[in-house]
This record gives C-alpha cells, structure tokens and sequence, in this order.
C-alpha cells in the first residue's frame, strides 16, 4: 500500500483511470500516446491475461465493457466534435461540418469496433479514435475543394498517429507492417499519401520525443523553480515532470537529476518512490547521478569512527558506472573493516587493525591523486577525512591506553589468527615438512590433522609466511559455502570464488572470473577450462589449494547432496594430471575416519599439528607482540605451560585472563604477572573458554570416554590410572575407548597407565 504521503497515481506505471467516463476516456488516449505501460497494466487490472493484442471479443467477455465504450464510442465522438471546431475556424459551413461530423462519427465507431474483433483491442481503439477523423476528413475533402489541402494534411496525420499508436502499443514492427498493407491496400487517398503516412507512423516516437524536447525542457524547468518555491512541499510537482508520464523520451532531460535531489532532500518520502521509479525508466541515468550524490552525502556525514564502521549498511552500489562502482567498493570495504576491528576485544587488537585501515586509506589516496575524473574528484575529499577520523582514533586510543596504563591484550582466542593480526607464533617445523613434501615428484595429497583449536587454520592463514614465495595458498573453508551449496554449479562456483579471493589477498594474483552462468552449461567441465586458465597464469608456480573443515563436505556427501564420485573424482584427476596444482586438506579426523577419501586419495602424507615447541610458547606468553608492556616472573611463565602443555588456544586463553585480571589491579602492580596471578586466572580462562571444553565433552568422546575421563581427572593433577584398574571398572569398551583418546590427545600412556596430557583440559572434567 502507498505512503499516505505519496500523491495517487503518481510515480507508477500502473495509474488508476478516472471514474468520469469522458475524464477517463481522454486519460485513456494519453496513454495509448505516451504510456503504453499504463494502458497495457490497465488491460491487466480489467483481467490478468488481457494485453494488447487480445480482440474485442476477448475483452467484451473479460468484462471489459467500460473499456469499450471509451475506445469505441466516446473517443471518435471527441476527436469528431474537435475536428467540426477546426473546420468550422476554416470556414466551413455549419450543415456540412454537422453532416460529416455524424459521419465521421459512425466511421469512427465501425472502424474501431472493425480493427478491434480483426486484429487487437489497442489496434481497434487507435483507429476507432484515428478513423473517425479519417472519415470525416474524406467527406469533407468530397464535398468541398476548399479544404482539400487541409483535408489531406489531416488525413495524413491521422495515418502516421494511429501507426504510431499501434506500434508503440502492440510493441513491434510487424504491427505498423501489417497496418500499412492493409490500409495501403484500400487506396483511399492513394498509395504516395498512405506510404507516407506509414513512414511517419512507424517513426513517429523516434522524431516526435527530438520536436518535443525544447517545450519539455521548458516545462520542467518551470516545475523545479515551482517546487523550490514550494520548498518541496507534498505533494510535489516532480510527479508532473516528463519524466514520469512520456515513455517514448530518450534523450536526458535536462535538471532531472538535480530536480530529484532536491525533492529528496525535502520530501524524502516521495522523492525516494520518485527514485525507485526513475530506476527502471529510460532517465535511469539520472536516478544513478542521485543515488551517488546520496552516498556521497551519507559518506561526508560521517563525523566519528562509529558512523564509519556503520555506512557499509547504507551504501548502494548496485551497477554503477565503473569509475563510480571502484569508489564505493573501497568506501564499502574499508566501513566493515572498521566495523570488524571495533568488535575485537581487546584494544591492542582493536587497533592494530585500525592502523591496517588507516594504511589501506593512504594507499587509496596516493592512487585517486592521480585521477581527473569528476566522480573521484568529488569522493576524494571524503576519503581525505575519513583518514583523519581514523588517524585521530588511533591516536586517542594510544592516548587512553597510556593514560590508564592499562594492558593491551594481543590474544585472539574465537577466530583463527589471519595475516592482519600479528601474533602467529612459530609453526616453522610443519612449514619445512610441507615444503619438502610439495617438491615430492608423487605429488601426494597432504593432510593436516590435529586435534581441535590446535591452530589449523591459523597455521592455514598464515602459510604464506613459511614457504617459498613461489608457492601460492589458496585456501576454501569448506564449512561455508561450498558445502552448503545446492548443487555441483554453487559448489564449484563456490570453490573457484575462493580461490580467487585467497590468492589476490595472499600474493596480489589475479585469477580470471568464473560466472555461475558459464558453469551451469555443464559444472565440471567448465571447471577443468578455467583451470587451465588458471594454470596458464601460474606459469612457473606452484597453486597449493587448501581445502579446510574437509569433514564438512563429506558429511554433504553422506546427506546425498553431492555423489562420491563426482567430488572426490574431481580431486583425485586434478591431483594426477594438474602438476601445477597441490592439494592439502586439513581437519580434525584422519583419512582412516573417512574411507571413500582413503579410496580417492591414495598415498595421503600426514602432516601432524600438536602443541608449539616450548621456546614458541614461551615467545607466545612473555612477547607475543613487539613492545608488550606485561613481564612475568620465572615462575608463572613455568606455571602457564604446566596448566597448557604448550597448547596454543590454551596459552592465549589463559594468558588473556591474566592481562584481564591485572587491569583490575592498582597500577603499581598492574604490568609484573606472578605465580598467584596465573592461579587466579585459571577458573576465568575455564568459564570464558567452556565452548572448547565442552565440545571435548559433549562432540569428540562418548558416553564411555566421558566416564574414563572423569576417573584419570579424579586422580588430581598429574594423577595416572592403570590399566588393571581400566578393566576392571570398564571391561568390554576401554580398549577402544582408550585408543580413541589417545587419538584425540587428550590422554597419553605413561607406564602401566594413562593420565591426560593438558593440566587445563583435566581439570574441566573435574567439575
């Protein structure tokens, strides 16, 4: 339903017609003239499967009786009573003028009523309304030599209309065609006036819009100055602007745009349905000119670093002209990367990507220097605030982070360490065996495994940094939407998109586009071609693909949403025969787990992630960044890898618990961690990272598991229960359930016994 605000029938394509028979008979012809989308939706209100083609007959039966006698009766009537008006100032005589008026009339109303059973209801009112002034011009010109010029001008006129009308309306060529040769056959006025007449008709909205131009120019000129004196008052004169009742003009109407703006920033309500409607009308252009003018606004309006990270939710980028698109894409971009970085919990973090953004914004700046075009002249002012928005935000932080003398915490403990963040510590021995594994002439198919939050995907992320820079990552989470894909053409889409994206991001490769309407002619082959595209822009390196979370696929594999065959197939060929191309793997379960893999990927090498090396985690906990301002006694480090046993997640866990304690503490002890404050910072770190331990508990053991668990936790710390004791009290299931935690590192044999292996984890199961 309209906004009340909204004037009716204005900004549509479908009006209602007047109730008054005569008022809605002349808005009716209007259309058949300049809106043909109204007519047409008219039809459609009358009944859906009316158009413009359908007979006479056809609407009688539909109900459309109204219709009928608008187009049939009451329009000849009209244009006959005006044509008597004109002869009668050329001097005709009145009893001639009434005689042939009446005659025209019924001319008028029979060859409506004729064309409209022949050929179409559009075609039947255009001529009933056209014909009747054909037929009492053809009677004048009989009786009275006078105006035979005249006669024939109009009769002419009336010819070029009408298939100006039918063509227009019916929508095509073969429709002036056709009216040609049946009129042309009649002889009336002779072949050279009706060929001419049919030339003008069948061309009449190409000239008429160029003859129109300076009269509308004119008028619309005359309603911005209307409604700047209104100020914009509702309801606006806008909706009486060519723009919104002549669909036949082409040409820019000049002001439009600035027209339209001003309704907006006014009467938004009207002036935003006015822009719908412009956006899909052939002065399209300058519902774009506006729209960008908007954002251009809504991106100036950004006074703080809050309104920044928000403007990403507002921007509308749509298809716009190229230099236009470029801009707000990196508006857009650099709004969520705020928007990102705001969210992250520690201030460190916070701002260490704000610095990424600020440097992203310099880098943009140096490049728009350089350009004349008038759009990136008017953005460039904006960006060269937003960078000191962002400079003036870093610089507060430092300031109240310095003020408060608080600790900046670099820990990142719910998402994977990306490129941005700089805290990935070590990994350099897994980086040497890929290396070497990847010169391997057997080309095998690697897979990482380790146990969850062990820094899979953090190592993934960050692999750039440990091999050769003529290897490039490209790395696909499976998790997302590749998996989640309906079928092989989202799935594959899904998977060349990512590549794509990790390959630009990591090593400034510019992979070629892969349009999802290339690959539903047929997935898999359209596939292998861009493969080869992308094999040619490799050129000497080497593409190692990454497929993350591979779990996730086989669980849409064993739901019957993808074929073994067809998936593993394609990974097994692209291992054989692409030497260009790597493929790794990485999750929490062995190819054992999953035997169609084992099938597929043959000679599958290993690649075992598991806790950092002692040196690395003592990096992680004393300098995880450069100038960390929180020193730990020798003690408390010891403490923190007793309670982690080196496991990433964990130190990071525990450690930015101790940083959260310390700024609770007075400052003359804030930045000197000690043994007392690690113990106290163990019940936070199991509370705030239940997520991972409850997953141990509830996802990666059984009923049995939880239960063998319980009694090695029960032990106390460093506490070993013996084998004897395990079958005794578990007789028929602990020797696989035993194998299956020593799987899943969370236990390890120590003589006759087992106990678990990270101080942290034993004494969640305690609780």
């Amino acid at each position: 339903m309209a906004s009340p605000n909204i004037p009716r029938n204005a900004y549509t394509n479908a009006p209602e017609q007047h109730p008054n028979l005569i008022l809605g008979s002349l808005q009716l012809l209007f259309w058949l003239f300049f809106r043909p989308s109204a007519w047409r939706n008219h039809l459609k209100r009358i009944d859906p499967d009316l158009d413009s083609e359908s007979s006479l007959i056809t609407v009688i039966r539909r109900g459309g009786w109204r219709l009928i006698i608008q187009g049939n009766i009451i329009l000849p009537i009209l244009a006959n009573l005006i044509l008597g008006l004109v002869l009668l100032i050329l001097g005709v005589p009145v009893e001639t003028i009434v005689d042939r008026v009446v005659f025209g009339m019924a001319f008028g109303v029979a060859f409506g009523v004729a064309g409209g059973v022949a050929f179409g209801v559009a075609f039947g009112v255009a001529f009933g309304v056209v014909g009747g002034v054909v037929g009492a011009v053809a009677e004048v010109m009989a009786g009275d030599v006078a105006v035979g010029v005249a006669g024939g001008v109009a009769f002419s006129v009336a010819f070029s209309v009408a298939f100006g009308v039918v063509v227009g309306v019916m929508g095509g060529m073969g429709a002036g065609v056709m009216v040609g040769v049946v009129f042309g056959a009649g002889g009336v006025m002779g072949s050279v006036v009706v060929g001419v007449a049919v030339g003008v008709g069948l061309t009449i909205n190409s000239w008429l819009p160029v003859v129109f131009l300076p009269f509308l120019t004119r008028w619309n000129y005359l309603l911005y100055r209307l409604d700047k004196i209104r100020n914009a008052k509702s309801p606006c004169l806008l909706r009486f602007h060519s723009a919104f009742w002549d669909e036949w003009q082409r040409l820019h109407l000049s002001g439009l745009d600035e027209h339209l703006l001003f309704v907006i920033e006014h009467n938004p309500v009207e002036g935003k349905t006015a822009l719908e409607y412009l956006s899909t009308s052939p002065q399209r252009w300058a519902a774009q000119a506006v729209q960008i003018e908007l954002d251009a606004h809504n991106l100036q309006g950004c006074a703080d670093i809050e309104a920044i990270s928000q403007i990403h939710h507002a921007l509308e980028i749509g298809e716009l002209q190229i230099p236009v698109n470029f801009i707000l894409r990196i508006f857009n971009r650099i709004s969520e990367d705020i928007d990102t970085a705001l969210n992250q919990n520690s201030t460190y973090n916070q701002r260490l990507r704000i610095e990424e953004v600020a440097k992203d914004l310099d880098r943009h700046l140096q490049e728009l220097t350089r350009s004349s075009d008038k759009y990136i002249v008017r953005f460039r002012p904006i960006i060269v605030s937003w960078h000191d928005i962002v400079i003036n935000y870093i610089e507060e932080l430092l300031k109240a982070t310095e003020l408060r003398q608080e600790i900046d915490s670099p820990y990142i403990t719910g998402n994977p360490l990306t490129l941005k963040e700089k805290i990935f510590t070590g990994r350099t021995n897994i980086g040497i065996r890929i290396e070497k594994l990847l010169l391997d002439r057997r080309r095998p198919p690697l897979l990482l495994y380790g146990q969850r939050r062990m820094g899979k995907t953090s190592l993934l992320h960050n692999i750039g940094k440990l091999l050769p820079n003529s290897i490039i990552p490209m790395l696909v989470d499976l998790q997302g939407a590749p998996s989640l894909a309906s079928d092989y053409t989202g799935f594959l889409y899904n998977l060349a998109r990512g590549m794509i994206s990790y390959a630009k991001q990591q090593s400034a490769l510019i992979l070629p586009t892969l349009a999802q309407e290339i690959l539903a002619r047929d997935p898999f082959t359209e596939f292998d071609k861009w493969l080869d595209d992308v094999e040619q822009i490799l050129a000497q390196n080497t593409a190692l693909l990454m497929l993350d979370e591979f779990e996730t696929l086989d669980s849409a594999i064993t739901r019957g949403r993808f074929d073994e065959e067809d998936v593993l197939g394609m990974l097994r060929h692209l291992i054989q025969h692409r030497t260009r191309f790597k493929l790794l793997l990485a999750g929490s379960h062995t190819i054992e787990e999953y035997q169609r893999w084992a099938s597929y990927l043959i000679n599958v090498q290993v690649v075992h992630i598991s806790y950092l090396k002692e040196e690395e985690a003592r990096q992680l906990i004393e300098a995880p960044v450069k100038d960390f301002t929180l020193r730990y006694e020798p003690d408390a480090v010891e403490r923190v890898l007793q309670l982690t046993r080196c496991h990433p997640f964990l130190i990071q866990l525990l450690c930015g618990e101790i940083i959260v304690l310390k700024n609770e503490q007075d400052p003359s002890i804030r930045r000197l961690a000690t043994l007392a404050d690690v113990e106290a910072a163990v019940p936070e770190a199991l509370q705030s990272g239940s997520f991972f331990f409850a997953d141990i508990q509830k996802n990666q053991v059984d009923d049995g598991g939880r239960e063998i668990l319980r009694l090695i936790a029960a032990q106390g710390e460093g506490g070993i229960v013996s084998k004897f004791t395990l079958s005794q009290q578990f007789p028929d299931v602990w020797e696989g359930t035993i194998e299956l935690l020593l799987q899943r590192d969370l236990i390890e044999e120590v003589g006759e016994g087992y106990r678990f292996q990270v101080e942290l984890i034993r004494l969640w199961f305690t609780r």
